[in-house]
């Protein structure tokens, strides 16, 4: 499975190095390269001796070893990697990371190279709770960087939390999923909106709905890996902006309007994952609206419909819809296939357990412009997002 895949396993200083021997054993298993580069404080709980056996490489501690190098040792071995693993990783070695310090041939190694680069930290509970640590682990996802979450259980201080490294064959099934994600989608390019839209009322009010976002972003996110160009057109959420990709900020249903006009000329597919207000208010106040009125007449008017604007201007582009039902799902979003001028529908219904706003997971059904429903099982929103990219994928070649 990793035949000819050259891996960089970064060892740091924790009682978990031990699991490196194990992280090593399984990836050589799967025809991997591993090469490991030891910070000093990690040979204090494992040799290198151990580690040079299993891996059947030199193993490197130094910037500048005794004996001669020919090269930039941290610039060739970060050019060589296809992936660069760190196993276990220390708090301060992910701070180092994040504030990019480069003080020994490990963290040299990760800021020359252009290769993802895969964590999975180890530590007493209190540190990893720590917030320090935490804005550095949300830092450094922004940016790109993959986590192996660690796991709760008994840690080496002998107390019970979060911090227990997470088990090696996790570890590397996490690394093959990175090493063996398929680019299919080079070449494209791909707007997905996300989130909800806020429509004001007054200076400090507005109307809006309980979306997250966490369904467009897992798109996103998987369309970005998958090698496509993506632009990300989001209303106001919480989660972290993705990382190598166009990222545009909106709060209004009109303002979404003129993004997704503004970007759709160039795209190959539209995914309209957000949930944007079917209605705004027809008179915006210029001051706060003062508590004292029993009752408060709200006159509403509705937004554009966007998926229906973009249908009647797609020619050979594609089109995805969400529809959101809480009765007759599938004759609903079947007649908004044809209204609409859709490929698509992801169709879903809140009030399933598991499927509603602000979870991590999804159950859906994917309807084309043929009437074919998919009916998927209750998934993680990363796994749906994989699945409606697939059909994509497929209506993009069925476009050429």
């Amino acid at each position: 499975m990793l035949k000819d895949k050259k891996i960089i396993l970064g060892i740091t200083g924790g009682i978990a190095a031990y699991k490196a021997c194990e992280i090593i054993r399984r990836l050589k298993k799967l025809g991997a390269d591993v090469v490991v580069v030891m910070t000093g404080n990690a040979k204090k709980f494992i040799t290198p001796l151990t580690l040079e056996t299993l891996s059947e490489n030199e193993v490197v501690t130094e910037m500048f070893p005794k004996r001669r190098f020919v090269g930039i040792r941290h610039v060739d071995l970060a050019g060589w990697a296809d992936l660069i693993l760190i196993a276990p990783a220390t708090a301060n070695i992910i701070g180092k990371i994040r504030s990019g310090i480069a003080d020994d041939i490990l963290t040299t190694i990760v800021i020359s190279s252009k290769a993802p680069v895969l964590i999975a930290p180890a530590m007493n509970v209190n540190m990893y709770e720590n917030p320090i640590f935490q804005e550095n682990l949300s830092y450094l996802e922004k940016l790109g960087y993959r986590f192996v979450e660690p796991e709760v259980g008994e840690l080496a201080s002998g107390i019970v939390g979060k911090g227990r490294l997470a088990k090696p064959e996790t570890i590397v099934d996490e690394a093959v999923k990175l090493l063996t994600r398929k680019r299919d989608l080079e070449g494209r390019s791909i707007v997905v909106t996300a989130s909800r839209t806020e429509e004001p009322l007054d200076p400090v009010r507005y109307l809006s709905n309980r979306s997250s976002g966490k369904m467009g972003y897992a798109i996103t996110e998987e369309a970005n890996q998958r090698g496509a160009k993506v632009t990300l057109i989001s209303g106001p959420s919480g989660l972290p902006i993705p990382f190598g990709l166009n990222f545009v900020q909106v709060k209004t249903a009109k303002e979404m309007l003129a993004a997704v006009r503004s970007a759709f000329r160039k795209t190959d597919a539209l995914i309209m994952a957000a949930a944007v207000s079917d209605f705004s208010p027809s008179v915006i106040s210029k001051d706060k609206i003062k508590k004292g009125e029993e009752e408060i007449l709200l006159k509403l008017r509705s937004t554009v419909d966007i998926l229906k604007e973009m249908g009647k201007k797609k020619k050979n582009k594609i089109l995805v819809g969400f529809s959101l039902e809480t009765e007759d799902e599938i004759k609903n979003a079947k007649k908004k296939i044809v209204e609409k001028n859709l490929d698509l529908i992801v169709v879903n219904n809140p009030n399933v357990s598991g499927a509603g706003f602000e979870v991590d997971t999804n159950q859906v059904t994917l309807i084309d412009k043929r009437g074919r429903t998919e009916k998927l099982p209750l998934l993680s929103k990363k796994e749906v997002a994989t699945k409606i990219l697939d059909k994509v994928k497929l209506l993009l070649r069925k476009k050429k």
